[in-house]
């Protein structure tokens, strides 16, 4: 993140800040910007580090017992790799492969095996995974069975589950369940042979070895920040939404990022966010190329994004957790950078005014009186300490005439805080800066104001992490 900008690709945008007293919760959201993960880090701590520092791409969770079993893209020795972790933070891996045999469809090459999507069936494990389809020469979608999640799994059926020659192919398989009806995400490999790309939704049987109905196509690339693809279907239902998380752009370096739609009805139409939801700039290059994401319930009942990175030399793709909270329906990630654009905030006695480089061309001015404030609604994914960025000019001057420091008073959730004000260094009007400080917030809405405080200081935007 440079000072020059609130604005970056990937960045959450809350243009219209709900209230959070006498009024409904708006939903506004255009799309969620993450910085920072911690290493082996807690529930409610920020993401700084890999929960698995070691080659693990793609991966998929499914949680047995109190034990959750990870599953992930071909390692150096196996078709696909398994980890297990008490509580998505500490994670051992398993030595065996999970599959040690593709179908009879497929080529044995290690190398072309990916995104491996495990669930219960109730009588045993489902294997979904991508695989070179002989007779075509395309990526495709193949079934296998356990009775265990420890596999082996062993490979069903006599050709691929789901391979759309014409398409390029199919890889990425996903599960989702409702009212007692299983279906099968999956992406179109267009992008193999200068195809479109779309992820699709088909209903399958129970244990998932075979197709029941014709897929339905939910959404496919079409923002630039998308690049050439869309990818690594995951769904989930929260507050009401269907909310589609996907990965997009080249998955072999920085460029990776994940994005996500929400839709009213399973088939849509889903709506999606302007930006992405985490990109390697909204990590602050903490973590590079963020994508191939699952979605799983932590042992406090509270969501989780789990996700790969590229490691900072570019040799492997670590697994990564973060807390996951959901505003009115749209994801947040802990540790992410939410911006606030500070003219959509509540604004009490001050002025908002065009802005010569101010994100969007606008600020809050005129903050200058004893009952002055803007005040923000901001979301956060759990408990604890965030950093919050202020991006702000101060052309204040002292009784001499000199270039002079100004401050605003700072509370949170109506109650003072420690620091109990925001420091504004001297800019120079409409040259904007950022000051870092930090905020407890308690999960789900917050309110965070600045007023009136030392000598004047325009606000352009916020960013929480």
């Amino acid at each position: 993140m440079t000072t020059r900008s609130c604005s970056v690709l990937g960045q959450q945008v809350f243009p219209t800040a709900p209230r959070r007293f006498g009024r409904a919760l708006a939903a506004a959201v255009t799309g969620v910007l993450v910085a920072g993960v911690l290493a082996a880090a807690p529930a409610g701590a920020d993401v700084a580090g890999p929960v698995l520092d070691r080659d693990f791409p793609d991966p998929d969770v499914v949680k047995v017992g109190r034990t959750y079993h990870a599953y992930a893209t071909h390692g150096q020795a196996v078709n696909i790799q398994h980890a297990t972790s008490p509580d998505l933070v500490h994670w051992s891996l398993v030595g065996s492969d999970a599959l040690p045999h593709l179908g009879q469809w497929a080529e044995p090459t290690r190398s072309l095996v990916w995104a491996p999507e495990v669930f219960t069936n109730g009588h045993g494990f489902t294997m979904h995974y991508t695989a070179r389809d002989r007779a075509s020469g395309r990526q495709c979608i193949g079934v296998a069975l356990s009775s265990s999640p420890d596999g082996p799994f062993r490979p069903t059926g006599e050709g691929p589950l789901v391979c759309p020659v014409d398409q390029g192919g199919a890889i990425d398989a996903a599960s989702y369940t409702e009212d007692g009806l299983r279906y099968l995400l999956w992406k179109n490999d267009g992008n193999c042979c200068e195809l479109a790309t779309r992820l699709y939704l088909q209903p399958v049987s129970w244990d998932g070895t075979r197709t029941t109905g014709e897929p339905v196509a939910l959404i496919g690339q079409d923002r630039e920040w998308e690049g050439k693809l869309v990818e690594a279907p995951t769904l989930v239902r929260r507050d009401g939404r269907y909310v589609l998380f996907y990965s997009a752009d080249f998955y072999g370096d920085h460029t990776y990022k994940t994005g996500y739609a929400v839709a009213s009805d399973l088939t849509g139409p889903y709506t999606k966010a302007s930006t992405p939801l985490m990109t390697t700039d909204s990590f602050g290059n903490t973590v590079r190329g963020p994508g191939g994401q699952d979605v799983v319930t932590g042992p406090d009942g509270r969501d989780r994004i789990l996700f790969h990175g590229w490691s900072h030399d570019g040799s492997r793709r670590s697994l990564y957790a973060a807390d996951l909270g959901f505003a009115d329906g749209r994801p947040v990630v802990r540790g992410s950078k939410v911006l606030h654009q500070a003219e959509n905030a509540r604004v009490q006695h001050a002025l908002v005014r065009d802005a010569a480089g101010a994100f969007e061309g606008r600020a809050v001015g005129g903050i200058d009186h004893p009952d002055s404030f803007v005040e923000f609604s901001v979301f956060a994914a759990s408990s604890g300490p965030h950093a919050f960025w202020v991006r702000y000019a101060n052309g204040s001057r002292d009784t001499a005439d000199r270039p002079a420091p100004a401050s605003h008073v700072l509370t949170v959730n109506g109650r003072a805080t420690t620091p109990g004000r925001v420091e504004y260094p001297y800019t120079g009007w409409d040259a904007w800066q950022k000051t870092e400080v930090s905020v407890p917030l308690h999960q789900g809405w917050n309110t965070v104001r600045l007023a009136k405080g030392e000598r004047y200081a325009e606000l352009d935007c916020v960013e929480v992490a």
